[in-house]
């Protein structure tokens, strides 16, 4: 036989977990994209932010460059690896948003 209390409780700790999942938000912020630091690997920028929303790669003159950007409703991180490394950032938030 169930507790009604006992359910509530159960109910109400439920509800708290998925608000304090939900609190957790996107790895795409502006706390994470200064943790970017011009030299490091593509992996390192991954293990930070997680895969990207886009990228797209190039080579020229025997060097590879790839541009990846991160979006979430917070805003977008822009990347520019040339051989791997990191060699420029961007931050921009959604319009409307300070």
């Amino acid at each position: 036989m169930n507790n009604p209390l006992r359910m509530f409780h159960q109910v109400t700790a439920l509800t708290l977990l998925l608000l304090a999942l939900a609190a957790c938000g996107s790895k795409v912020n502006e706390s994470n994209y200064a943790k970017i630091e011009i030299d490091m690997t593509e992996e390192q920028v991954k293990s930070l932010l997680g895969s990207p929303t886009e990228s797209s790669g190039m080579n020229v003159a025997g060097l590879s460059g790839m541009s990846s950007k991160w979006i979430s409703k917070e805003g977008t991180i822009s990347v520019q690896f040339l051989s791997g490394k990191v060699k420029a950032k961007a931050f921009s938030k959604p319009s409307g948003k300070k």
